[in-house]
């Protein structure tokens, strides 16, 4: 038996299993953890930001009512099993988009878990596609 006759015997049973990571903005009138304003678009730098987006001493976070509830109802729509407590928590890492150096957000217990979404396929068929989470985070800062 030749190598590649072993090596498709193998592929063969084996199953493809793709993830992908989907970012959405929630589309609220201010930030995750402050009332600043979304608008940035188009704003001049470093105006849409307060104590509490560079992390400065003593600014207290407070969460979004309206993004915490959008992304329950993403988790309803998904099929997802709503969480009665999620967990924030910071995501260090050294980015030049990250300007206090940490990232608040959701892993370890999000918003939402085990969903599922189905897809119509053009023969007909339908295809049941896994959601591991939905979860919310904080904007990161922007570099360009």
């Amino acid at each position: 038996m030749s190598t590649l006759t072993v090596a498709a015997k193998d592929v063969a049973s084996y199953e493809l299993v793709v993830g992908m990571e989907v970012h959405a903005q929630v589309l609220t009138q201010s930030k995750m953890f402050c009332r600043c304003a979304t608008d940035y678009q188009g704003a001049p730098p470093n105006t849409r930001t307060c104590p509490t987006c560079l992390a400065l001493p003593g600014a207290l976070p407070a969460i979004n009512r309206a993004a915490v509830e959008a992304t329950i109802r993403t988790g309803l729509a998904l099929n997802c099993r709503i969480n009665e407590s999620a967990v924030f928590a910071r995501k260090n890492y050294t980015y030049p988009d990250l300007p206090k150096g940490y990232q608040v957000s959701q892993y370890e217990l999000p918003l939402c878990e085990d969903g599922e979404l189905e897809i119509d396929l053009e023969d007909g068929a339908t295809k049941r596609v896994r959601i591991r989470r939905v979860h919310l985070e904080e904007d990161t800062g922007r570099s360009a």
